[in-house]
């Protein structure tokens, strides 16, 4: 069931970032994250009630509290780098530094959760998604300043970083509690963090100016995020963190896909051969890792 939970969360996921960039094409990164980010609270809150976990708050441990704190910081901090590096280059460079969070999460994972079951066959796996990872990054050609150049990969390489030590922090945190309710409760981190900037910027009077065909994009972009988020945090819980992750990062093909499809973003010979590793190497660990 965690597999399939997983799959479903890299639909979600693939999804969410091309909904994302339609959003933010006329509208600041950080305020959309900031609307999109109050989208998830309310739908993860609804799914909690539904589900009748509500109560279990009451009996949270402070250690589960703790990484679910913790958990909620460095995503609100790697969404916010992740906008602001799509609203500066383009998906098909974003995602795959991205999505290389993998690598660091699973070897974390291998060390911290002693997941060391197949060793030599994640090991080889992981360094297909390196390496694939590495043959999709290419160079700026644009007209863009050497500066802007360089600011995308920065701003990409920490929404990376911050990821890997999301998932886990959030593995930590969810060990003891419903994962739905795991999940509102960071949600709600992220929230109080993506306003805080955007009240900082002096950004909140954007929202009369957000064109409506910007809001929606942002709004269904909050919808299959917090989809995301449910089927993940479950797949966290009760599957295998170096698995999980990979699969979780299976959105790429469906980011790559509908980007090439709909944003009409082209990709290179080299970064499809890339792109192939990081799914074989995915694939293969989640069958026979």
């Amino acid at each position: 069931m965690w597999i399939f939970t997983a799959c479903l969360s890299a639909l979600f996921a693939g999804i969410t970032s091309i909904l994302a960039k339609c959003g933010i094409r006329r509208t600041d990164a950080d305020f959309a994250t900031a609307l999109r980010t109050g989208v998830v609270l309310i739908l993860s809150w609804l799914i909690v009630w539904i589900a009748g976990a509500a109560p279990s708050i009451l009996y949270l441990s402070l250690r589960s509290v703790c990484f679910l704190l913790l958990s909620g910081i460095s995503t609100g901090i790697s969404w916010i780098c992740y906008f602001r590096a799509l609203s500066l280059a383009n998906v098909n460079k974003i995602a795959p530094i991205d999505k290389s969070s993998t690598v660091l999460t699973s070897l974390l994972a291998i060390l911290l959760f002693h997941e060391t079951n197949h060793l030599a066959l994640k090991l080889v796996c992981i360094f297909l998604i390196f390496a694939g990872t590495l043959l999709m990054i290419r160079k700026d050609n644009s007209a863009n300043d050497e500066t802007s150049s360089r600011a995308w990969l920065v701003y990409a390489l920490l929404s990376a970083l911050f990821a890997a030590l999301t998932s886990l922090f959030a593995k930590i945190g969810i060990e003891d509690v419903e994962s739905n309710l795991g999940t509102a409760i960071r949600t709600g981190v992220v929230l109080v963090i993506a306003w805080g900037i955007v009240f900082a910027k002096k950004k909140h009077r954007l929202l009369s100016s957000v064109p409506p065909r910007d809001l929606l994009f942002i709004l269904l972009s909050g919808i299959t995020t917090a989809a995301s988020w449910l089927c993940y945090y479950y797949a966290l819980r009760f599957g295998i963190v170096s698995v999980v992750v990979p699969i979780d990062k299976l959105s790429l093909a469906v980011t790559v896909l509908f980007s090439c499809l709909f944003l009409k973003e082209k990709l290179s010979l080299k970064a499809w051969f890339g792109l192939l590793l990081i799914l074989t190497g995915t694939i293969v660990m989640a069958i026979f890792a």
